[in-house]
C-alpha cells in the first residue's frame, strides 16, 4: 500500500505533484491545520504530515497519530511541533533549513541598509508631504565593521555579502575554525571583542539555552557607542527592554528587528522608538524561498517514506539516499546485534559500548548507533524505533559510547556491541559479507560464522561429546528443521556455544527437553526481523 501524506497548510501545487509523481497518496487540505479538532480526528490515517507554521503538531495531535512516521516542516522553525512527543513516539521531525538561507540573509542586509539610512522613517515623512532632507542623516556601510554572531549557513552568506559591500567583517562563533574563517575572509573574535569593535551587529544563531539573551543588558552596555543592532534570526536573543533603554539614551544608534521574544508581536519595548525598523518575521518571505522549502520538504518526506533516507531531521541521524543503499545491510546488522543482546539480557542495562572497525568505522555512525540501541530496546518495548530509542535510553540513564578503529582482523569491517549491567558484560560482533547478508562472527569472545534467521536457538555448554547429537535428535523428534548449525568454542574442552537457525519456532517442550539433558548451561530461543 502506498504511503499516505496529509498536507494541512498551504504548499505549492508543484510540491503536491512531487508526492504524486513519487507514488505517494497525498491529501491536500491547506486549511485543515487551522482546525485542530478536525486534524485530531483524521491524523491517525496518515504516514506523513507536511506543514508550514499554521498547523500545530501538539502532544495531543501526536498521541492520536497512530500511523505517523514523519512530520515535515516547509521552513526552518519548528516551534509549532512538539518534538519531544514526536521523538518518544518514533516520529521523525524534519525541516528545510537551506531553502530560505539566501532570502533570510538578504533580509538582514536589507534591514542593515534600512537602519543605516533611516529609510522607513524617511519614507513615511515624505509620504506625509514633508521634505525633511536634513533630518535623516545616515551612515555609509563601506569601511564599517560588521560583527556577525553566528557564522553558519545564513551568517556565512551575510559575511560574504558584507565583504562585497567593502565592510570589515568580524565573527563570533565557537564552532568556526581559524582555517574556515580565513577561507571566508573574516576575522574570528571572542564575543567581548566583537561587542567593543563592531559598528553593526547582526545575529544568526538558533535560540538555545546558550544563546538566550546573548545580547543581554551587560553585553549591550559593552558595545561601541553608536552601534546598530540587527536581528533576523530568532526572538529572545536580545534583551529587548535593555536595548530599548540604550536606544533612548543614545548609546545604540538604531536597531532593525524581524523577530521578537513574543510573536505575534502586537506590543514590544522597541515599537515606536526612533530609528528602529520592525518587520513581521519576513526573513523567509519571498516567493522563491517559499517555493524552495515546499519542494524540499516534499522531496525529503518522499525519500524517507519510500527509501528510508533521512535529511535535515531534528531528532534522528541524517542518512542520504545513497547512504541508505550502501548502509542498509549494516543497519540491519546493527539491529540484529542489538536484538541478540536485548534478548539475552534480563537485568537493567547500565551502558552500551559499540566498537566500529574498518569499513564500518567510515560509515554514518550515528545511524548505526541508533539502530543498535533500537535493536536492544525493542525487546522490552516493541514500539521503540531508531528515533525514540536513544531518547528512552537516556531517560533510563543508559550510557552510550562509540569507538572507531582501523581494520584490525580478517574482515574488512565489523561491529562489536558490549552491554554492561551490574552483574556482567555481554558482547557480540558481526559483519556484512560480500553477498550483503549480515553474519554473527563472535559471541562472548568466541569466534563463529553464523547466518541469521528469523527463528534461532542459542546454547552454551562445556565442550564435550554429545552436544550436536542432542540438539539434532531433539529438533528431529519435535519436527523442527535445522537450516543452519554453527558451533564455536574458546578452547578444547573449554566453553562452547551453538547457534541453530531453524525454519519454525521451537516448541517449549523441545527447549525443556534440551535443558533436562543437563548438557547445556543455557538454552535460549531467539527471534530476529529478517524481512
Amino acid at each position: 500500500m502506498a504511503p499516505k501524506v496529509l498536507i494541512s497548510d498551504k504548499l505549492s501545487d508543484a510540491a503536491v505533484q512531487i508526492f504524486r509523481d513519487r507514488g505517494i497518496d497525498v491529501d491536500f487540505q491547506p486549511d485543515l491545520g487551522k482546525d485542530k479538532d478536525k486534524l485530531l480526528e483524521v491524523i491517525g490515517q496518515y504516514d506523513g504530515l507536511a506543514i508550514r507554521s499554521a498547523t500545530k503538531a501538539t502532544e495531543k495531535i501526536i498521541a492520536a497519530a497512530d500511523n505517523l512516521k514523519v512530520i515535515g516542516r516547509a521552513g526552518i522553525g519548528t516551534d509549532n511541533i512538539d518534538k519531544d512527543a514526536a521523538s518518544k513516539k518514533g516520529i521523525i521531525v524534519m525541516n528545510t533549513p537551506f531553502g530560505n538561507m539566501v532570502t533570510t540573509a538578504e533580509h538582514a542586509i536589507a534591514m542593515m541598509f534600512a537602519v543605516a539610512r533611516q529609510i522607513p522613517e524617511a519614507s513615511a515623512s515624505t509620504h506625509a508631504g514633508k521634505w525633511e532632507k536634513s533630518k535623516f542623516m545616515g551612515v555609509e556601510l563601506t569601511g564599517k565593521t560588521l560583527g556577525v554572531i553566528g557564522a553558519g549557513n545564513i551568517g556565512g552568506i551575510v559575511c560574504d555579502r558584507a565583504r562585497g559591500l567593502k565592510m570589515k567583517v568580524i565573527a563570533y562563533d565557537p564552532y568556526l575554525s581559524e582555517e574556515h574563517a580565513t577561507e571566508m575572509g573574516v576575522e574570528k573574535v571572542e564575543l567581548d571583542d566583537l561587542l567593543t569593535r563592531a559598528d553593526f551587529i547582526t545575529l544568526h544563531v538558533p535560540f538555545t539555552d546558550a544563546t538566550k539573551n546573548i545580547l543581554s543588558r551587560e553585553a549591550l552596555e559593552k558595545t561601541k557607542k553608536g552601534v546598530r543592532i540587527i536581528n533576523c534570526a530568532r526572538g529572545g536573543l536580545v534583551d529587548e527592554e535593555a536595548l530599548a533603554d540604550l536606544l533612548k539614551s543614545g548609546h545604540v544608534a538604531g536597531a532593525a528587528f524581524d523577530v521578537f521574544a513574543e510573536e505575534p508581536a502586537t506590543e514590544n519595548p522597541l515599537f515606536n522608538l526612533p530609528n528602529v525598523v520592525c518587520t513581521p518575521h519576513l526573513g523567509a518571505a519571498t516567493t522563491e524561498a517559499q517555493e524552495n522549502v515546499a519542494l524540499q520538504v516534499a522531496e525529503q518526506m518522499a525519500d524517507y517514506l519510500l527509501t528510508g533516507a533521512v535529511q535535515n531531521a531534528l531528532n534522528s541521524p541524517s542518512v542520504t539516499a545513497e547512504e541508505a543503499k550502501i548502509m542498509g545491510p549494516w543497519i540491519k546488522l546493527a539491529d540484529h546485534l542489538g536484538h541478540f543482546i536485548g534478548q539475552m539480557t534480563d537485568e537493567p542495562i547500565k551502558a552500551i559500548n559499540i566498537l566500529y572497525d574498518g569499513e564500518a568505522s567510515e560509515m554514518n555512525l550515528a545511524a548505526l548507533t541508533s539502530a543498535t540501541v533500537a535493536g536492544i530496546m525493542t525487546v522490552a518495548n516493541p514500539d521503540v524505533n531508531v528515533v525514540s530509542a536513544p531518547i528512552i535510553a537516556k531517560e533510563r540513564g543508559v550510557q552510550i559510547s562509540t569507538t572507531k578503529q582501523d581494520q584490525s582482523g580478517a574482515f574488512e569491517g565489523y561491529i562489536k556491541v558490549t552491554v554492561v549491567t551490574d552483574k556482567r558484560e555481554r558482547s557480540i560482533g558481526g559483519t556484512v559479507f560480500s553477498d550483503g547478508k549480515p553474519r554473527f562472527i563472535q559471541i562472548k569472545g568466541i569466534n563463529i560464522d553464523a547466518e541469521i534467521g528469523r527463528h534461532m536457538i542459542y546454547t552454551t555448554n562445556e565442550d564435550k561429546p554429545g552436544i550436536i547429537g542432542a540438539l539434532g535428535a531433539t529438533m528431529g523428534a519435535h519436527g523442527v528443521n535445522i537450516a543452519n548449525f554453527t558451533l564455536g568454542r574458546s578452547a578444547a574442552k573449554g566453553e562452547a556455544i551453538a547457534l541453530l537457525y531453524v525454519d519454525e519456532p521451537v516448541p517449549a517442550a523441545a527447549l525443556q527437553e534440551l535443558r533436562d539433558t543437563e548438557l547445556f548451561q543455557q538454552v535460549k530461543p531467539l527471534t530476529f526481523n529478517v524481512d
